[in-house]
């Protein structure tokens, strides 16, 4: 039978299965509660104590404790203190201060963290086997990742993650870096950044920020205070995908970029090519170089040649549309050619599966139809064709803003596949009808869409 809600003297009728209504549940956890906090702080019938050590201060800390209740939450204390009931525990400074507050966990089940305990916290309850804790701390920076702290926390979780092999919440701390990526990088988290996290990101087409000459700039301040050695940025300035990055930016780049005079060797290569791409027509390009690949296809960037913002009010309410125009290609080729998008939002579009038939059995009638049978739909067609077209297809992204812990951040990514003009999943699990949705920023739909050219080789031709 579940726990009946916390009292402190009162209790709750509750009828059985045979109907008698007298059964009731009398429910004093709150005062068990306060009493095993009692014993805790005031070390009534303590038949343990443990003594905190730490090199940052020569005294230790004491804990009069009971051995039974350390032991039903924690195995490795019921091992420690088998045959001793005094025993001394060396901690660093930063698990040393949370000591307490993981003790009163053993008595009580629940503790209060901030964003700077939770890896220390996580560590103590690895330590010593407490799993529930440890889940839960794990849960708690899954769902903190957005909240704001002076020096950031997200990189450091990232990298704390890698270091105890925790992969749901090291994928966790990747996708919300790679999806808020414009934030990072002016955050004084970026400069800990390690070798690896960054390359993890360079390599990924996912990531959302304003342009690429953005990610260049805070790849080249990296570069500058970490000062690695040559393989290293080598292998990070080749992944950054300059035919991206305007000529003129380029040009201006060459010219005034001290991280870029050290090492233009490592990039000469691919500087040359972004000028040709940019120079020749993409179809012509196309049959000389490979463009199948990541350095020629775009990330989700947010500057308006590359898609816009749609905010709808009121989303669950009825149909809406609008248009916009994004560049043609990233070649300054197509530069000033434009596309013309027409979007289509419905909020409860019904699948073949359940839209309303004739009925069998009683000639005439019409299936009822639920509004919550309705899922949400976007739709996004160009509004023209164009012989410009070929050898160009579309790749569409959709960003869901949320609001979390005070901040809009981006929580949710829809990609279209190319030959598509939807998303099949968009949506899918947001209840647009509740108020509280957290899909829903003041009753309001927050989506960024971005449309992503991607250029293909046609006929090759022998070099």
């Amino acid at each position: 039978m579940p726990c009946a809600r916390p009292g402190t003297g009162l209790y709750a009728q509750k009828a059985d299965l045979s109907g008698d209504a007298t059964a009731a549940t009398i429910n004093h956890s709150l005062t068990l509660l306060q009493r095993l906090q009692e014993l805790l702080q005031n070390g009534n019938g303590s038949d343990s104590v443990l003594r905190v050590r730490s090199a940052a201060s020569d005294e230790a800390k004491v804990f009069h404790t009971h051995q039974l209740l350390l032991s039903l939450q924690s195995e490795v204390f019921e091992s420690l203190l088998h045959n001793q009931s005094v025993i001394t525990l060396h901690e660093p400074p930063e698990t040393a201060a949370l000591f307490e507050k993981f003790i009163r966990y053993l008595y009580c089940g629940g503790v209060s963290i901030l964003l700077h305990q939770a890896i220390p916290m996580h560590q103590l309850a690895s330590k010593y086997r407490v799993w529930g804790l440890q889940r839960g701390v794990a849960d708690y920076m899954k769902s903190h990742l957005a909240s704001e702290s002076s020096q950031g926390h997200v990189v450091a979780w990232y990298h704390y993650a890698v270091r105890i092999g925790d992969a749901a919440l090291q994928e966790s701390c990747l996708q919300f870096l790679a999806w808020n990526l414009s934030a990072v990088l002016g955050s004084a988290e970026w400069g800990s950044v390690s070798v690896e996290l960054l390359l993890l990101l360079l390599e990924r087409s996912d990531l959302v920020l304003h342009s690429e000459l953005e990610l260049y700039t805070a790849v080249e301040g990296w570069l500058s205070r970490r000062q690695p050695e040559g393989p290293v940025a080598k292998r990070v300035l080749r992944a950054i995908r300059y035919p991206m990055i305007a000529p003129s930016q380029l040009f201006r780049l060459q010219a005034q970029s001290p991280v870029l005079a050290r090492h233009y060797g490592a990039v000469q290569d691919l500087l040359f090519q972004a000028f040709q791409f940019h120079a020749a027509s993409p179809l012509h390009f196309a049959k000389y170089f490979d463009v199948n690949c990541s350095m020629f296809l775009p990330r989700n960037y947010l500057a308006p040649s590359w898609g816009s913002q749609w905010v709808i009010n009121n989303p669950a309410r009825d149909d809406r549309s609008t248009s916009f125009q994004t560049q043609l290609g990233p070649s300054s080729h197509d530069a000033g050619k434009r596309v013309t998008w027409n979007v289509l939002f419905s909020p409860r579009w019904l699948p073949v599966s359940l839209r309303p038939v004739y009925s069998d059995s009683v000639s005439g009638s019409v299936q009822p139809v639920r509004i919550e049978d309705g899922r949400p739909r976007l739709v996004i067609t160009p509004a023209m064709s164009s012989p410009d077209f070929a050898g160009v297809s579309f790749q569409k992204t959709v960003l869901v803003g949320v609001r979390q812990q005070g901040r809009v951040v981006v929580k949710h990514a829809y990609s279209f596949h190319q030959s598509s003009d939807e998303a099949a999943d968009f949506l899918a699990h947001a209840d647009l009808q509740k108020r509280t949705s957290e899909y829903l920023i003041d009753n309001s739909l927050h989506l960024h869409i971005i449309i992503k050219p991607v250029y293909h080789s046609l006929i090759k031709v022998k070099k």
